[in-house]
């Protein structure tokens, strides 16, 4: 075979997902159709649990260097503020969102995956592939018109909403296509416009500003026009109308139309090959989670693949993969879909009550946490995972399918002073307060024990919790019960 895994698709999922299987010692290819990457900015924001997941990867300082760190969400309706909302009291060391242009991030995802030694194979394209029991026999269209079959353990679709995976696996992209038409633009904006994220509710419609930095914003509002290119006199049409006022557009670097389609895989995994990011999911952009979700896939997958490839876990735990992301996809789906409806109400009765509920509840502080949690993703968890193992319940302060917070470490190497560090690795970590209980040999491939410092939040000392290598916990235990643990490790094991 010419690598265990082939990853069809070079955008910030496919990208992320071959960076995290080289760094775990994967073999793997990536290929891409286009000839050269996108230079659009698309997606433009990073939210905290996305940025501790490349902590977790070791690939988060290039981002927090030349992204824009925003943390404050501004609600206006009719020019009058309704409602604001903070992202500086969340948990963890990322309490914002980081704004920065898709290009840029598939350029630093580039740089790492060069770094880890592997290449983009650019002007190439998948053009069939067979799976069987032991492999998938791929077939790759050059750009000089040769055609190549290759061999591979397992074949991932990261190929965008008209994924080539998808359509050859035949899976059903359930959905439907807004009948709302919507423009976006990339320009400078003159003007007061502050460094947060502003949402302007109007009789008219909506409009959104997001700040990129240096002055540049992008602008989002529905609209009635269908087609035809967006003239700038447009634009500033939208932002006279809807906008805080005193705001002048000029120097353009992307006008586009589009149309918002909410469509959906059922099931993620077919045999040897994988969906993720749009190809297995596509919504509304409102609450900016569309490429957050994907590059989660990645962050999800990565580490199982890379643990069956090196024989350290059974094929079993592959079948965690698809009911873990789709039940996070219908989540994310159906929550971006309800924040895009409710913005473009029409009638105006409805708009007076949402306008009055919305300022109503933004002054509870339980209104405030369910927003920021659900709009960082720290909140996203996996109730019903097939991996969950045995808990004691919330006198562990954590169950398992939670997400595992990062913690200082001690008695460990001195780069490894981290959770997120230790979790680098690849390899569960069972995490204890005290002494850390001994492992079997025959496990050192799939786990490995530390100790949390004393006086760490949330984590109990009379408690062994399991994490997984994507952060989140597996299961707890009473700190005397260390068999328990060696079970649930034992029956993962190939």
């Amino acid at each position: 075979m010419t690598a265990q895994v082939i990853v069809v698709g070079a955008g910030p999922v496919g990208l992320f997902m071959a960076a995290s299987l080289a760094r775990l010692g994967v073999t793997v290819r990536i290929i891409d159709k286009a000839a050269a990457p996108s230079d659009k900015s698309k997606a433009l924001v990073i939210w905290p649990r996305t940025l501790e997941q490349f902590d977790i990867h070791g690939a988060v300082e290039p981002f927090l260097v030349e992204g824009l760190k925003i943390t404050d969400v501004h609600l206006m309706a009719q020019r009058k503020s309704l409602a604001r909302a903070s992202l500086k009291n969340l948990p963890g060391a990322y309490p914002f969102a980081l704004f920065i242009p898709q290009s840029d991030t598939e350029r630093l995802l580039t740089a790492e995956l060069l770094r880890l030694g592997v290449t983009v194979e650019r002007s190439v394209a998948l053009t069939g592939f067979t799976p069987v029991d032991t492999h998938v026999t791929a077939v790759l269209s050059h750009a000089d018109g040769r055609s190549e079959t290759v061999h591979t353990g397992w074949l991932l679709g990261c190929d965008g909403a008209h994924s080539a995976v998808r359509h050859g696996l035949a899976l059903p992209f359930d959905g439907d296509t807004m009948e709302s038409n919507w423009v976006l633009a990339d320009l400078m904006l003159d003007g007061p416009a502050a460094a947060e994220v502003l949402i302007s509710w109007t009789p008219n419609g909506v409009l959104a500003l997001f700040p990129m930095g240096r002055g540049r914003f992008r602008v989002i509002a529905d609209i009635a026009q269908t087609q035809g290119d967006v003239p700038l006199g447009e634009v500033q049409k939208l932002l006279d109308d809807r906008g805080p006022g005193g705001l002048t557009g000029r120097d353009p670097i992307w006008l586009s139309r589009f149309k918002i389609n909410e469509r959906k895989v059922a099931h993620y995994r077919v045999g040897r090959v994988f969906v993720a990011g749009d190809a297995a999911h596509i919504h509304s952009p409102a609450g900016g989670q569309g490429m957050n979700t994907g590059l989660q896939d990645a962050a999800n997958l990565a580490w199982k693949l890379a643990l069956v490839c090196q024989g350290k876990a059974h094929e079993r735990i592959l079948d965690s993969y698809s009911p873990e992301r789709s039940a996070i996809g219908e989540q994310v789906l159906k929550a971006a879909g309800r924040m895009t409806r409710v913005a473009i109400l029409h009638a105006r009765w409805l708009q007076t009550l949402r306008n009055t509920a919305v300022s109503f509840a933004a002054r509870l502080p339980a209104f405030q946490r369910r927003l920021t949690g659900d709009l960082s993703e720290l909140d996203l968890y996996y109730a019903e995972s097939p991996l969950n193992g045995p808990s004691i319940g919330r006198a562990a302060a954590l169950e398992a399918g939670d997400r595992a917070p990062d913690c200082p470490l001690v008695g460990t190497a001195a780069r490894k002073k981290r959770l997120f560090e230790k979790l680098r690795g690849g390899r569960f970590v069972l995490l204890s307060g005290e002494t850390s209980p001994a492992l079997p040999e025959t496990l050192a491939g799939l786990a490995v024990t530390a100790q949390f410092a004393a006086g760490t939040q949330v984590y109990r000392p009379e408690v062994l919790y399991l994490i997984r290598p994507d952060g989140y916990v597996a299961m707890t235990a009473p700190a005397n019960r260390p068999d328990a643990v060696i079970g649930y490790l034992g029956g993962l094991a190939p």
